[in-house]
Order: structure tokens, then C-alpha cells, then sequence
């Protein structure tokens, strides 16, 4: 039972399984259109909402730092996501490479941490565009009904109408092609790349040196004692977070973290692209590269026009112009928010879809989900079963709490990909690798390292529900995965084609 636990399935084999006409999905994607892909995902909630409140609560106009600080450690996962990629090009991004790597086990386990945290990120990204739009009807005079906003309304029912509707057209979409996607999502990236200039452009000439002073503020005592919401390198080391000081530039690193959440999507995507040898390594850190450099110029400039200490937590770059009596810009940026926040939804959905698809495709889920559409050649039935799920699961819940799981799940990916690419150098030296992560295994090492630190950074409610969701998905794998795999019966056919449609 133990070696079956951890039996591996070769890189070759996970090629072949692509190239069954029931289970291909259609190649269609440039460097480009992953890139687009990448910075659509990653600009979203984190640069919009997270400046405002890091810098009030630790790091003061040193945000900027903690921005760079995160990215550091995203692009040194991102260098094993670009090599894993490039040499495993098949859909399923951390759940494949684990499988030809570490084995079936912590496969699934990558693979169900996953599952939940795009379900999350989609369906919390969900209401926050809703919470935005109907902002908007309200400055136009148009307000929805209370229960139709997600709060409670009279008889103690509340759904969000805007939510679910958003997750069911990109359904719709993705089920239509990643093409249409594709361009979707790279015109709505435009506007979203602009509001972000706009922001840096013209907040720039409404700096003032005055509010960059102290730009490392002095550290202030934390409250003495730990809790369950106390982070968890507080509760094991009695190492409270840190207010401000040069450990504040670190906390606030771990929370800014959920701003870059994404990039790693662009791996899910390889099995649709035309040379993913070569495009998705440059899609990856292209996209990693553009967000960090506009995330630290956004940083520095709403630091620059309003004193940390004023900044608003909700909406800080918004009020920044409000505060210089520039509503104009104010609400260019709302609706840039609003409008770019559909960008995040699509492409965490679709990563969800195409993890789900490669687990199916390889009988740890039902073998039924991993058929493709006969015309779109898109994953039809996963996409559509989980879109439904998520908009309801966005209707009826805030998940303001639950939102920390979303960075766990990451957090928790870069710690197995990075340890894969050790192991896959080891174990098959003779792959051809069209991309390499530099100086192995430092760099994976030091990955791991500085991905747990922000792991322990987060609040030990997070870790307790982790567990949860992983004892959950223990048991449908000993229930139904372990037995149902195609590496359990490896002279189990592939289904057999479907007979063409009567015309």
C-alpha cells in the first residue's frame, strides 16, 4: 500500500494522456496571451485595497519595500513553476508536477488544496466586484433590494445577485473557448493597466517629500499574549508580528503576499499553448515582473500624495484623490476596480477548471469531467459543475474569513513545486528542460525557506482550516481516488470515442 501511495506517473505517459482525442483540449495561446493572462489575475483586489491598509498598520510608505519583499519570493517560486512548466506541459499546473515527481499523495493533496483555493479566490473576488458595482448604481441612483446584495433583508434572507450572475457569464465563456477568453480578458486588462498608470502618472505630480518622513517608521510595542487569530509564528515562537520597524516591512510581506496571487495560473494553462516550452516560462515571470514594478510605483506615489497615517483601509487610492479634492480620478479608479476585478474572477476559475480536469483525466476524480466539448474543445463539464457551485457559494457567503485559506493554498503549492524541481533533477536528469531554474537546488531551498516564513505569518485559524479541508480530501482519496487511478490499472483502455452525432 505504501508504494502505491507514492507511485509516480512519468512525464512521457502525461504527454500521451493530451493527445487522446476525448481528453485534448485545443492549443491556442501565445507568450502573449499568457502574459495578459498572468497580469490580469495578479492586478486585482491586493493593489487596489491592500497599499492602504499595510501601510497604516506596518509598514508605513516602506510598503513599497514590503511589495518588492513578496515579489522576491513569488519570482523564486516562479522560476521552478517557469521549469516545471516548460518540461511537463500539461494542464494542471503543481498537481502535474508533483505526480511525475513526488508521487500520487501529495499529488492529490496539491491537487485538493487547489480546488479550494481557486474556488475561493474566484467566489471572494466574486463579491468584491460586487460590492464595487453596486457602488456605482448607487452614485447613478439605482439600488438593489437588500437581499439582493448579499445582507440580510427583511424575512433574514440575503443573496448577491451580482456575484453569482458575474461567475455564470464567465462560465459561459470559458466554456466557449479560451480564444474568446483570451481576448476578453486582454481588453479588460487594458483598462485595468491604465487606471494603474493613471494612478502613477498623475498621483506624481501630487507628491510630497513631507509625507516619505519617517519612511521606516519606528517600531511600536505589540499587545502581549497570543490567540487563536495570532499569527503562527507568534503562537510557536512567542515572535509577535511587528508594528512598523524593519520587521514591520516583513509582516506587511505577508500580507501583500495575496496581491500577487496568480501568476502561477499561467502554468495551469500550458496544455493550450501553441510552444509552452518557450511561452509559458516567458508568460510566468513577464507577468510577475510588469505587476511588481506598477504594484511598488503605486505604492510609492499614494504614500507620497497622503500621509500613511491618513490613508484609507478600504479604498486607498481612490480616497488619496479625494483627499487632494480630485474626485474625478477617484472614481475612474472605482470603476477601473470594478471593471478589472472580472479579469481575476475568469482566469481563477479557469485555472480551477483545468486542475480539476487533469485530476479527472487521471481517474482520481469521476472519469466523466475530463471529456472535452466536441466543438470547443474546451473541459465543458467541470467548468460548468464548478462555476454553478462557486456562484452560489459567492450568493450566499461573505467569505471575508475564509479568504486567508486563498493564501495558504498558494503558499502551500510554491513549498511542493519547489521541492519537485529537486527531486525531477535527480530522478530524470535526462528530460529536456527549455527552461532552468538557476543555481538548484539554492534557489528552490531558499524558495521553501522564505514561502514558509509567510506561511507562519498567517493567522493560526487558517492552519486549523487548512487541516479541515485536507482531512476532508484525505478521505475521498482513500474512498474513491486510490482506486479508481489509471495508474492502478495501467491496462485499464481509454474510453471509447462517442458515436458522432445524428445530423
Amino acid at each position: 500500500m505504501g508504494s502505491s501511495l507514492f507511485r509516480t506517473k512519468n512525464v512521457e505517459q502525461s504527454i500521451r494522456d493530451t493527445e487522446e482525442p476525448e481528453h485534448a483540449l485545443k492549443k491556442s495561446l501565445s507568450a502573449l496571451d499568457l502574459t495578459v493572462f498572468g497580469v490580469g489575475v495578479i492586478i486585482g483586489t491586493g493593489i487596489f485595497v491592500l497599499t492602504g491598509q499595510v501601510a497604516k498598520n506596518n509598514a508605513g510608505p516602506a510598503v513599497a519595500l514590503a511589495f518588492v519583499a513578496a515579489g522576491v519570493v513569488c519570482a523564486l517560486a516562479a522560476l521552478c513553476y517557469a521549469e516545471f512548466a516548460s518540461t511537463v506541459p500539461v494542464a494542471g499546473s503543481a498537481y502535474t508536477f508533483s505526480y511525475a515527481s513526488l508521487g500520487e499523495l501529495p499529488a492529490w493533496i496539491i491537487g485538493w488544496d487547489l480546488v479550494l483555493e481557486f474556488a475561493l479566490g474566484t467566489a471572494v473576488v466574486a463579491v468584491g466586484w460586487s460590492g464595487y458595482i453596486r457602488s456605482l448604481l448607487d452614485n447613478a441612483g439605482w439600488h438593489l433590494p437588500e437581499y439582493l446584495s448579499g445582507r440580510d433583508g427583511a424575512h433574514g434572507f440575503g443573496f448577491d445577485i451580482l456575484a453569482a450572475l458575474l461567475v455564470l457569464v464567465l462560465t459561459a465563456i470559458l466554456v466557449l473557448g479560451m480564444k474568446l477568453s483570451a481576448r476578453i480578458t486582454s481588453l479588460v486588462v487594458a483598462i485595468k493597466v491604465a487606471v494603474v498608470l493613471i494612478v502613477i502618472i498623475a498621483g506624481a505630480f501630487f507628491v510630497q517629500s513631507r509625507n516619505y518622513h519617517p519612511f521606516i517608521p519606528p517600531a511600536q510595542p505589540v499587545p502581549a499574549g497570543a490567540s487563536l487569530k495570532a499569527p503562527l509564528v507568534q503562537l510557536m515562537f512567542g515572535w509577535a508580528p511587528a508594528n512598523f520597524g524593519v520587521m514591520g516591512i516583513f509582516t506587511a510581506a505577508s500580507v501583500v503576499f495575496f496581491a500577487f496571487i496568480g501568476f502561477d495560473i499561467v502554468a495551469t494553462a500550458a496544455e493550450e499553448t501553441r510552444n509552452p516550452q518557450r511561452d509559458v516560462p516567458r508568460g510566468i515571470l513577464g507577468s510577475l515582473i510588469i505587476c511588481t514594478v506598477l504594484y511598488v510605483a503605486v505604492s510609492v506615489v499614494v504614500t507620497g500624495m497622503q500621509n500613511y497615517t491618513q490613508l484609507s483601509v478600504d479604498a486607498p487610492l481612490a480616497d488619496a484623490f479625494k483627499s487632494i479634492e480630485h474626485p474625478w480620478y477617484a472614481g475612474v479608479i472605482s470603476f477601473g476596480a470594478a471593471i478589472g476585478l472580472t479579469t481575476v474572477c475568469l482566469i481563477l476559475l479557469l485555472g480551477q477548471t483545468r486542475v480539476f480536469f487533469a485530476m479527472s483525466r487521471d481517474g482520481l476524480l469521476p472519469r466523466f469531467f475530463s471529456r472535452v466539448h466536441p466543438r470547443f474543445r474546451t473541459p465543458h463539464r467541470p467548468t460548468i459543475l464548478l462555476g454553478v457551485i462557486i456562484a452560489i457559494v459567492a450568493g450566499f457567503t461573505s467569505l471575508s474569513e475564509l479568504a486567508e485559506l486563498v493564501n495558504i493554498g498558494t503558499l502551500f503549492a510554491f513549498v511542493v513545486v519547489a521541492i519537485s524541481v529537486i527531486i525531477l533533477r535527480k530522478t530524470r536528469p535526462d528530460l529536456p528542460r527549455a527552461f532552468r531554474t538557476p543555481w538548484v537546488p539554492v534557489v528552490p531551498i531558499v524558495s521553501v525557506c522564505a514561502t514558509l516564513w509567510l506561511m507562519l505569518n498567517l493567522p493560526a485559524e487558517t492552519w486549523l482550516r487548512f487541516a479541515i479541508w485536507m482531512v476532508i480530501g484525505f478521505a475521498v482519496y482513500f474512498l474513491y481516488g486510490r482506486s479508481h487511478s489509471r495508474l492502478a490499472h495501467p491496462e485499464q483502455p481509454s474510453e471509447p470515442e462517442p458515436a458522432p452525432p445524428i445530423s
